[in-house]
């Protein structure tokens, strides 16, 4: 079952290679896409692929190396020293677990080999076996072709649930036979081609008073941009909310320039322009700041009949890929090599207001007037909210439950967000036959399914959004590739998420401030005209303007629509649904998964196949 792989090679990407002969076909077709190679110490290849030569660091000694590729502090000296010392995988583990950044960690010991990826998942792993061999790498697309992976219809079918939250089948790849590995895990390949999934991260105690949390978060995340601007002449960087405030006013502070860029929107009550201008008014950087008008900005839905990124997964980031790259074309035209955003903020700062299911049976004095506090302020039903907190179903029994309502009305709009996740739906126009593929998926997982992290409700919800959102991140990074600029979202660094996750949740996590860790951590650093600022812009204008200036667009993804020919939804069902008045916040977003699964299909039709392996 599924469609034959349409495969190319994207402009970057890397695959991990066992020091086997037995991988010698893989090799063969991994050399065609290739640019640059490492060798193994037998001199078989290690690691293939293209990658830019600033962003990977090697360190060798005798028979064991170690690679670090992207965004991190370490050098060859240090690299090829730990490599010396090392006897096992395992034995890397403090090393991989102190660098600060955004990296993939692979080393090969006494030929052994450990590939390791980033917590919230910016930095994803990938791996599939074919016969002997597995390897692994950073994109799915590139570890199917290789293998002849076929389409897995059924995967693709999950990708229509709205929200994209549901732990574990949300971040499955779209092939058969290829699956990612867990941010908390890295992967070893031994030499005789056995994989196996080794745990190195647990998430940290939240008991960090907020004074120390705070000092803790600002000295990571100063790490973090640091990591990015040092010995570079120049850069760009989002300057909008509160989170890309900080991450800006961090990199002004060294010695690059930093061109700022802030998005006016259709809403007059969308203040970003207004605070933006007040923070490079104070830092003195106004000549820096480029203000782009709304009218210069595409809407939602805009080119999607025209969209051909080399994805590796459906992303939701489609319905706004035109609206995120124009800043991007505007980073490319200055010859920045890098853009920094604040993207991964709000899951950090703000925290779930889930963390108050477990606080209540464990400090009920603690958590009432916080939870009074988010009923007011979002407007729940306090019968809503008793009944999630008494709902003490462990995440085995709700993903049973989300199976058995796939089909039902979306949850109220002020459902309190209590529970393990907002349970996602199917669109009305989603086949049966998808409906049933999605509950076989979801009840054969419900057997071993564990929360991320171990833990309650707050910190699943928080890690899923994470997954969610760094999925964005990626994309957004696939997408500007060929412009030759990386993105970078420093909140999603390691070090970051540790930082932030430590510090107690009772005051982290409050309906009475608006991001408190942000706020103390900046101290000093964002200007106080800018630090107090307590409001968040959003683009629901931009939706629902788009939404009537494109429907033409969504009318013809209607037709010859490649999830129809597949059998995944009724074409009819969305065409009447597309040709509606339908509201952002609660319709129209409906059409977001879709709209990507589409558009993805289509764009990888005119991949070339994988080369043939020469005989």
């Amino acid at each position: 079952m599924g469609l034959p792989p349409s495969f190319s090679f994207p402009p970057l990407w890397f695959v991990v290679l066992p020091d086997s002969d037995a991988a010698a076909e893989i090799v063969t077709r991994a050399r065609a896409g290739a640019d640059q190679e490492i060798a193994h110490s037998s001199g078989r290849p290690w690691l293939l692929g293209r990658w830019s030569q600033e962003l990977l660091t090697l360190g060798v000694a005798g028979t064991s190396r170690i690679a670090v590729l992207g965004e991190h502090t370490t050098n060859s000296a240090q690299l090829a020293k730990a490599a010396a010392a090392a006897d096992s995988p395992e034995s890397l583990n403090s090393l991989a677990s102190r660098l600060s950044g955004s990296f993939h960690f692979v080393a090969s010991v006494a030929g052994d080999i450990r590939v390791q990826g980033s917590i919230a998942g910016l930095r994803r792993v990938f791996h599939g076996e074919s016969g002997p061999v597995t390897i692994a790498g950073d994109r799915a697309d590139v570890v199917a072709g290789l293998l002849e992976r076929e389409l897995d219809e059924r995967r693709l079918a999950v990708q229509l649930l709205t929200l994209g939250l549901l732990h574990p089948l949300s971040d499955r790849p779209v092939w058969h036979g290829v699956d990612d590995l867990p941010g908390d895990h890295w992967l070893e390949l031994t030499a005789k081609g056995r994989a196996r999934q080794v745990r190195w991260w647990t998430p940290p105690q939240p008991d960090l008073p907020m004074a120390e949390g705070a000092a803790r978060f600002r000295d990571a995340l100063a790490a973090a941009v640091d990591v990015r601007t040092r010995g570079r002449r120049l850069l760009t960087a989002d300057l909008g909310g509160l989170d890309s405030t900080a991450v800006y006013c961090l990199a002004a502070r060294g010695d690059a320039r930093v061109i700022s860029y802030t998005a006016a929107t259709h809403d007059s009550l969308g203040d970003d322009v207004h605070w933006a201008r007040r923070t490079v008014g104070a830092l003195e950087q106004t000549e820096n700041h480029h203000v782009v008008p709304a009218a210069r900005i595409p809407l939602t839905f805009d080119g999607l009949t025209e969209l051909d990124d080399h994805l590796d997964a459906p992303s939701l980031m489609t319905v706004d890929r035109n609206r995120r790259m124009s800043l991007l074309r505007l980073a490319a035209e200055q010859g920045s090599p890098l853009h920094l955003t604040g993207l991964g903020g709000d899951e950090l700062l703000a925290g779930s207001s889930a963390r108050l299911h477990g606080m209540a049976a464990t400090h009920p004095r603690n958590a009432v007037p916080l939870l009074r506090g988010y009923t007011a302020k979002y407007g729940w039903s306090r019968r809503r909210v008793l009944r999630q907190l008494s709902d003490r179903r462990p995440y085995r029994s709700w993903l049973r439950q989300v199976a058995d309502d796939l089909r039902a009305p979306p949850q109220h709009p002020q459902e309190p967000l209590l529970a393990w996740s907002t349970a996602p739906r199917l669109p009305p126009w989603a086949t049966g036959d998808a409906a049933e593929a999605v509950r076989e998926l979801i009840t054969a997982e419900a057997d071993s399914a564990e929360p991320l992290g171990g833990g309650g409700h707050g910190l699943h919800r928080e890690l899923v959004t994470m997954r969610l959102v760094s999925q964005f991140a990626r994309h957004i990074g696939q997408m500007a590739a060929p412009l030759g600029v990386a993105c970078a979202a420093p909140y999603y660094d390691d070090r970051v998420v540790e930082a932030a996750l430590a510090v107690d949740d009772r005051e982290r996590i409050t309906p009475y401030r608006y991001k408190p860790l942000i706020v103390e951590a900046m101290r000093g650093i964002v200007p106080e005209e800018s630090r107090s600022r307590a409001t968040k812009a959003n683009a629901t204008l931009e939706e629902e303007a788009g939404l009537r200036e494109h429907r033409d667009q969504l009318l013809a993804l209607c037709e010859q629509s490649r999830l129809g020919e597949l059998g995944l939804i009724d074409v009819s069902a969305l065409r009447e649904w597309s040709g509606r008045p339908l509201a952002a916040e609660s319709e129209s977003e409906l059409l977001h998964p879709t709209v990507a699964c589409e558009v993805w299909l289509r764009s990888h039709e005119s991949r070339r196949p994988p080369p043939s392996a020469v005989t």
